[in-house]
Parts: C-alpha cells; sequence; structure tokens
C-alpha cells in the first residue's frame, strides 16, 4: 500500500527535552517510518534534531520571535521554570499563531499542489490552542488532524494551598479560553480531533454532537525501545529477605505528592521492610530532607537529585514499585516509562495516570483529601510489601501492556488507521482499538 504523505506540524519537537518537546520528536519520527512525513518545527529544536541524527530532509525548521519572547515573560511571572505552568501555557498559545501563519507561507503552494495528503498537528498539547492553519487547510480542501490534545484537569477539591503554592493563580480564570477568537473554528473544521485524556474528551465534546462524530480518545505518551532496551528483557525477580525497593520519579514541587509519599511510606522504612528513592529535584527538596529527619528515616531514602533522562532507568530498575502520588497529572509518561521497566505501577484515581494502567496491571488508589491519600497509600504499600511475587508478577503485566500497546511505532499505527478514516470519509465505526472513551 503507498505510504500516506503527511505534513506533520509540531512547534516542539527536540530530543534533549521532556514532556511535549519531547512527544513532538518521538511521535513525528515513528510517523515517519510509516507514512512519507515531512516535519515543521520552530528553529529552536533544529540542532537538537540533527544531532539526533535526524535527516535535514525531513524537517523544516522556522524562527518564531514571539515564542522566544513569550517564554522569557513567562520565566519572570512564574518566577522561573518549575511553578506556574498556566502562565507558560498561555503565553505560548497567544505566541503561537505567528508560527502557523509562517508554516502556511512557506507550504501553502505545496498544499495546494497536492502534494501531501493531509496535515496533521501534534503540538501544542494543549487542546485551548487555536489553529491559523484550520481555516486556510479547509478551504483548499486539504484535511487537518489535531492532537493528541490534552490538560486542563480541574484541581482537585482541598488542594488550594498546594495550587497557589504552585502558582496556579490563572488556572481560575482558565474558561476564558472558550472565547478565544478561531477555538470554535479550530474545532469545527478540523476532520478528527486526538483526545488524550477521559477529561479532555469530555471537556471539548460535551453537548457537541459534530465533534463527538470526529474525536478519537489515544493517551499521548509511549515509550522509545531504543531509549528503554529494558522493555524487551524481564525484569529481576524478587530475591527473598530484601526489602522492598519504592521508586519516585519527578519534579519536586508540591502536587507531585512526595511529601506524601514519605509520609505513607515511614513506618515500612523505619521497620526496614522497605527503601525509597526519591529521583529528582525542585523547591520541595529542603522539605522532604526536613521529614526524613524528622520521622527518623535513616538511610532508607535515597535523594539522587536531578538524573539526566538518559540515566533514569538505571535507578528506575532497581525498584519494584513505582509510587507517584501526584494530585494533577495530565498524561503520566513517567507511569509508563517504569511500567516499561517492569515496576508496578501504584497512582492516584485521579487525571492521566490512572487512565494508562488497566486491570491487573498496577494498583490504582482512591483520591481524597491530604490525609486520606496519605492513609490510602500508607495501607496499599503495606499490603504490596508483604506480598513481593505479587508485585513482581504485577509488573511483569504492566511491562507486557507497554510492549504491546504504548510504543511509539504502535501508536503511530494507531494514528494512520485515523489517517485512512479521515481520508474515507470517516465512516462508523471510528478507528480501533481507542474509539470510545
Amino acid at each position: 500500500m503507498k505510504k500516506l504523505r503527511v505534513l506533520i506540524v509540531a512547534e516542539a519537537a527536540n530530543p534533549d527535552l521532556t514532556s511535549v518537546a519531547l512527544i513532538g520528536h518521538s511521535l513525528s519520527q515513528a510517523l515517519g517510518r510509516v507514512c512519507d512525513a515531512h516535519l515543521v518545527t520552530e528553529s529552536r529544536n533544529e540542532g537538537s534534531l540533527l544531532k539526533a541524527g535526524v535527516q535535514s530532509e525531513f524537517f523544516t525548521a522556522i524562527r518564531n520571535p514571539a515564542q522566544s519572547i513569550a517564554f522569557r515573560i513567562a520565566s519572570v511571572l512564574r518566577g522561573g521554570n518549575s511553578l506556574g505552568w498556566t502562565i507558560h501555557s498561555a503565553l505560548t498559545t497567544l505566541a503561537y499563531p505567528l508560527f502557523e501563519r509562517k508554516v502556511w507561507q512557506e507550504f501553502s503552494g505545496r498544499l495546494k499542489a497536492g502534494e501531501f495528503d493531509l496535515v496533521h498537528r501534534i503540538t501544542p498539547l494543549s487542546p485551548t490552542t487555536p489553529s491559523y492553519l484550520s481555516g486556510k487547510l479547509a478551504s483548499i480542501g486539504v484535511p487537518m488532524v489535531l492532537g493528541p490534545l490534552n490538560g486542563g484537569i480541574p484541581w482537585p477539591a482541598g488542594f488550594d494551598q498546594v495550587r497557589m503554592a504552585e502558582r496556579e493563580w490563572l488556572g481560575y480564570f482558565r474558561d476564558v479560553y472558550r472565547i478565544l477568537p478561531g477555538l470554535a473554528a479550530t474545532r469545527k473544521l478540523a476532520s478528527a480531533l486526538v483526545l488524550a485524556s477521559r477529561h479532555t474528551y469530555g471537556e471539548v465534546t460535551e453537548n457537541k454532537d459534530s465533534l463527538l462524530k470526529k474525536a478519537v480518545w489515544i493517551p499521548e505518551n509511549a515509550i522509545d525501545p531504543e531509549r528503554f532496551p529494558e522493555i524487551h528483557c524481564d525484569p529481576a525477580p524478587p530475591v527473598d529477605g530484601e526489602p522492598m525497593r519504592l521508586a519516585f520519579l519527578g519534579r519536586l514541587v508540591p502536587y507531585k505528592g512526595a511529601d506524601m509519599l514519605l509520609e505513607a511510606a515511614a513506618p515500612l522504612l523505619r521497620e526496614k521492610k522497605a527503601v525509597l528513592e526519591i529521583i529528582g529535584d525542585g523547591p520541595q527538596m529542603p522539605e522532604l530532607k526536613a521529614i526524613v529527619e524528622r520521622e527518623k528515616l535513616g538511610d532508607a531514602v535515597e535523594f539522587p537529585g536531578w538524573v539526566p533522562h538518559g540515566e533514569v532507568r538505571a535507578h528506575l530498575s532497581k525498584a519494584k514499585i513505582f509510587a507517584f502520588p501526584s494530585v494533577r497529572e495530565f498524561g503520566g509518561g513517567v507511569v509508563l516509562e517504569a511500567m516499561a521497566l517492569g515496576l508496578m505501577p501504584v497512582v492516584l484515581d485521579y487525571g492521566g495516570p490512572a487512565e494508562l494502567i488497566p486491570e491487573g496491571c498496577g494498583k490504582v488508589v482512591r483520591m481524597g483529601n491530604r490525609d486520606e491519600i496519605i492513609q490510602s497509600f500508607a495501607r496499599t504499600l503495606a499490603d504490596l510489601t508483604s506480598k513481593p511475587q505479587q508485585v513482581y508478577q504485577t509488573g511483569l503485566r504492566a511491562q507486557n501492556h507497554v510492549r504491546s500497546h504504548f510504543t511509539w511505532d504502535a501508536k503511530a499505527k494507531q494514528l494512520v488507521e485515523i489517517y485512512q478514516w479521515v481520508l474515507a470519509g470517516k465512516p462508523e465505526p471510528k478507528p480501533a482499538p481507542f474509539a470510545k472513551a
């Protein structure tokens, strides 16, 4: 079958970064292996792409000075780059349209000439970012796929103090996005909406049958087997008598919940039934170390600090349980990384991480207030430390699930199904396996 010709738009696509930029890079590369694809990205990513071995013919780099200005202003308002992500998202959304205008200037001739079957905008991931291209493409009859789109998960009740510590005050005004010029038209003109969480699926399609018909649920994160070669090897089985090894990975900021995890695991750590490695760095580090001293946890807790992404798996591979009580997580890529290494995930039933774990592949702990989360995690971890073989078998199932469904190549094949569905006129049923939310 002839490969589909796809113009991929991803202003953030960088193999040296994490989160959105890594998704943009990884997904565009995977699509390039199954499609006749060409990537358009911002010039800030060019050096990293070339260094990673991406051929210059595969992509076009476009300079967007407005984005650079937005980054600088956001950094000042946020007090750095760790907090206030809603501020960052809002300012970059305002700066983004210039990029798409330049994309149109660069590629309009080739699009009008029929050089591409469709256009797929991967990033921004935010569902609140309008698209200038959507109208232009509709006028020349070129389909546009948007997504994965994810975001906007509300802060859970009882965590206002954490929210303010995260400088997320702008989130109180998030609903203003609904009147952004061009947003309604963008969704109406898009041929397919790839929505990456149940919350975003519900928010975007609520009371809108026309959008529901073209919405498909696919979580945005996946694993690159080249970065995680351990995905092909079963993890080491437990050793009798050894304490259960727990791991946490993430920025050390309040909503990630490392402090709650420490308090929940404290009895097990004091009794040498478990050890815990907290991988990451951030403003909460002094508080976490103070908890270790106050609770007399001694050498049962390790703080390696910030670890380069390429070295993370060496730390995670030593653990059996990935404990992650984050109270507001959109995607949960770190959960997939841990599962790929054969760890059993333990997460809260809120946001993206819980949606990545099917029955039998981990433990989803009921959401609650801070004290309830600590108590629930404490009970869950106490139960699991007494069942090392169950933990090991659950980790194996989690790893097999990621092998089958959550590599970038698997995700690219899912997206090609969507492309074919769009080009065929969007007949029923929607593409499998993630057709319904």
